[in-house]
């Protein structure tokens, strides 16, 4: 998976400096805050980039900058660089637009995966051939897992007797699905322990 770090840093003056309270809050509640609209509307870019979704993160740096004080527009601008950075997965832009937020820059592996991101599942704005190709990749990465699943299935069965290609095309497939299920649960709770860690600091 491709990095899932939030571009956002504290600013101590001005509406932005609310930004950590409103951390914690549902996107419904962000698109309902009017007091502080500027660092709602920059949580919610933000996340929308965490998502891929550039269209939308695009849009909600948008208003946050027509909300925000003139002060606090260089660093909104920032944000929504690193931000879009990611969202539309250039790697190269997120580590300079990062340091440019004065925060440590992603992982030689966070970037790797993020470039490997930018080849099998580009932003819409790469055109049609890109699509096609990453569609292909995927395929064919399916289709390589399975086979190793499959293979797996077949040498531990051998010694038993052996079973027949469709069956192990099957338990292969189970195989293949249990260990995404396990690498899912194992990431999500180190990410929930990263952002418990990024919340008591």
């Amino acid at each position: 998976m491709p990095p899932k770090q939030r571009q956002i840093k504290m600013m101590q003056t001005g509406g932005l400096a609310a930004m950590q309270q409103l951390e914690s809050r549902s996107d419904e509640e962000l698109e309902r805050e009017q007091k502080f609209k500027a660092a709602a509307q920059a949580i919610l870019g933000a996340r929308a980039a965490e998502r891929y979704d550039a269209k939308a993160a695009r849009e909600h740096f948008r208003r946050a900058l027509a909300a925000a004080r003139p002060q606090e527009r260089m660093a909104l601008r920032r944000m929504a660089d690193a931000s879009l950075a990611l969202a539309e997965r250039r790697p190269d832009d997120l580590k300079v637009a990062v340091e440019r937020l004065g925060q440590a820059p992603p992982s030689s592996r966070q970037l790797f995966l993020l470039r490997v991101m930018s080849i099998v599942a580009p932003p819409a704005s790469a055109g049609m051939l890109a699509r096609i190709r990453g569609l292909l990749i995927i395929i064919a990465f399916i289709v390589a897992l399975l086979a190793v699943g499959t293979g797996i299935v077949k040498l531990i069965a051998w010694p038993l007797g052996g079973v027949s290609t469709l069956t192990a095309v099957w338990v292969g497939l189970l195989l293949v699905l249990v260990v995404f299920g396990v690498l899912a649960v194992l990431g999500r709770r180190r990410q929930a322990r990263a952002q418990a860690a990024r919340a008591s600091g």
